[in-house]
């Protein structure tokens, strides 16, 4: 893959993407501008192919980044008498708790251990706890440690139960599965800058148009109202306020080389490829892995903090940025970590060299003691 010279971005987006991404964003676009409104009309018709949502689903595009469109999703389709069911394992869970807190939607949290997935059991027991509850809020991967939540089973028990789901697909669109025969949902909220290897600055809505209908009049905000987005898109193919073009004009360059490569599947096979030789090669230099393989989504991978007494992530960040790879720190409560990324404009050779780069970093900063304090061997 052609990068040029800037760092690789190992995170869990803004990622590291094509050079003819990049180029994309050269040209200047005109929000008016009818080729422009095309180019958005297929993005939107693509991304919902991507779920095969045929002629029960639309899109509806956000400026601004994915929790923009999670906020939306939330105040345009929770009622605002609904009660909202929100499994909680991680900092992105926790931040839609915060978000129905902000736009007063009643929320039930569901705790769940950090390392570990929300199941259909456990939200089955959780609606039949509470038959009040109208929606469930779950979100995919939780990148706060990189985990797979059972969104298959979920949504079956949403489904039996009439109970709207509400995804949070941030991390996981387009690189994992979603089928909306299997996998039905009222809602699923992504954006630019993750799996579809876009840049940052636009999230979109994919939304079952008779949810969408209802939503009409609920919305809690002007700029956020995805009924009255779409209307107005429909009516006259342009966005309502000024659209990122050069990010809309990114992620057409970006989606095309996405269909190019093989679609979703293609994408799965090369982030799994990323992320095994990832593992394995911090393994070969004493790390461990956070989460059981069982529950490790490809996306990004938290690695327990060495244990030496040398170990400073600041210097440790430093030093490998320093050699053309940015980590990202760890986002978890109760255990220090760190977390490289899988995902982006890369492939396994970019993994082999960001393994070799740590090795150079624990050398230069003199760690010796790689394991953590206590090594819980999760995998």
């Amino acid at each position: 893959m052609i990068l040029g010279n800037d760092p690789i971005l190992l995170t869990p987006g803004p990622l590291t993407t094509s050079l003819q991404t990049k180029q994309a964003m050269l040209r200047d676009w005109g929000s008016w501008d009818a080729a422009f409104n095309r180019i958005t009309a297929s993005l939107c018709r693509d991304l919902v192919d991507i779920v095969r949502g045929g002629d029960d689903y639309v899109c509806v595009p956000l400026q601004g980044s994915g929790t923009f469109s999670v906020e939306a999703a939330i105040g345009n389709v929770v009622p605002r008498t609904g009660k909202v069911l929100v499994p909680n394992n991680g900092a992105y869970c926790a931040r839609i708790l915060k978000i129905c807190n902000y736009l007063g939607r009643s929320a039930v949290e569901l705790p769940v251990p950090e390392d570990q997935p929300a199941t259909a059991a456990m939200v089955e027991a959780a609606l039949a706890r509470d038959p009040a509850i109208t929606h469930v809020a779950q979100v995919h991967c939780e990148t706060g440690a990189g985990l797979l939540n059972d969104l298959a089973g979920i949504a079956q028990v949403c489904a039996r139960r009439k109970v709207g789901l509400i995804v949070d697909a941030m991390s996981s669109f387009a690189a994992l599965p979603i089928d909306v025969q299997g996998v039905p949902f009222d809602a699923l909220i992504a954006a630019s800058g993750k799996c579809l290897e876009g840049v940052p600055g636009m999230g979109f809505v994919i939304l079952r148009k008779t949810v969408l209908e209802a939503c009409a009049g609920n919305s809690h905000s002007l700029a956020l109202d995805l009924h009255d987005q779409y209307a107005y898109m429909q009516k006259t193919t342009q966005w309502r306020y000024t659209p990122p073009t050069h990010v809309v004009a990114a992620l057409r360059a970006a989606v095309d080389q996405f269909i190019e490569e093989g679609g979703q599947p293609a994408r799965l096979a090369r982030y799994s490829d990323n992320c095994r030789t990832l593992v394995e090669g911090m393994r070969a230099l004493g790390f461990r892995t956070y989460l059981k393989p069982e529950v490790q989504a490809p996306i990004i991978v938290t690695f327990h903090a060495p244990a030496d007494a040398a170990y400073d992530f600041k210097a440790f960040y430093a030093a490998v940025r320093a050699r053309g790879y940015i980590l990202y720190p760890g986002k978890l409560t109760q255990v220090e970590t760190f977390r490289v990324g899988c995902i982006g404009a890369i492939d396994g050779n970019e993994m082999r060299n960001v393994v070799s780069a740590v090795a150079a970093a624990l050398a230069d900063l003199g760690i010796r003691q790689v394991a953590p304090a206590v090594d819980r061997k999760a995998a």
